[in-house]
């Protein structure tokens, strides 16, 4: 078996282990003490993630946050590379640790100058606010005209359905150039839609449309039911009429 003496090779390789520790409890150290700032910016934030970069003599220092929690503290010299002096990968290296931590003290006290910046930024705006107007009248009045065209269109429903005899199906007709279609589910409205897939539901088994869309649309309907009127008066059946 060939050994290092029969090699010639009689050298003391130094231990790393006392360097690694040092560098770790500095990194540790650091992690507690940035984790405090990075809680105070998720409160300034109010955020669940959030960073900030702060300039120094020697750089810029960003501090990133996850829930309040320090994600990374990353220095970027003004010469060299950057250095991720807590990160949740590997630690940095000894040397340019050293060099960042050189430069930490300026990095709080810039993050000391941010806070004192905003300071009173907040003092003598009014909480004092105008009441907001309430939409009741006009979510009444809404509601009454699209009861009004509900009530209708149950009727057209029942007798398409009637007529027809299959439990699903549609009426569709164009009122001034859009598409109106009723889709009836067993004799029960399901929808009313102007303008095809992409259109308005003025009935439908989710949201209301708007004020502003059904006062749009609610004297058009006279004629969606004025086109009903006469597929009925084209049929040879005893559909009912709806008078307009």
């Amino acid at each position: 078996m060939t050994t290092q003496a029969d090699l010639g090779i009689d050298l003391d390789v130094r231990d790393a282990a006392a360097v690694a520790e040092r560098r770790d409890e500095l990194v540790a150290a650091v992690r507690d003490h940035a984790g405090q700032i990075a809680y105070q910016l998720a409160r300034l934030q109010g955020g669940d993630y959030g960073r900030e970069t702060l300039s120094t003599p020697g750089g810029e220092w960003t501090v990133k946050h996850e829930a309040g929690e320090l994600e990374f503290l990353l220095f970027s010299p003004k010469s060299g590379s950057d250095t991720y002096v807590v990160s949740t990968k590997q630690p940095p290296e000894p040397a340019a640790l050293a060099t960042a931590l050189d430069d930490y003290a300026a990095f709080v006290a810039a993050w000391n100058d941010h806070v004192d910046s905003l300071s009173g930024v907040l003092d003598g705006v009014s909480a004092e606010f105008p009441e907001p107007a309430t939409t009741e009248g006009v979510v009444a009045e809404r509601d009454r005209v699209l009861d009004e065209i509900r009530d209708t269109c149950a009727v057209i429903a029942g007798e398409i359905h009637r007529y027809e005899g299959d439990d699903y199906g549609t009426f569709t007709t164009r009122v001034e150039g859009d598409r109106w279609e009723l889709k009836y589910d067993e004799g029960a409205v399901s929808y009313l839609r102007i303008g095809g897939s992409g259109g308005l539901y003025l009935l439908s088994q989710y949201g209301a449309p708007s004020a502003a869309d059904v006062r749009e649309y609610a004297d058009r309907f006279r004629g969606f039911v004025e086109a009903y009127n006469e597929f009925v008066d084209e049929l040879e059946s005893d559909l009912e009429r709806i008078a307009v």
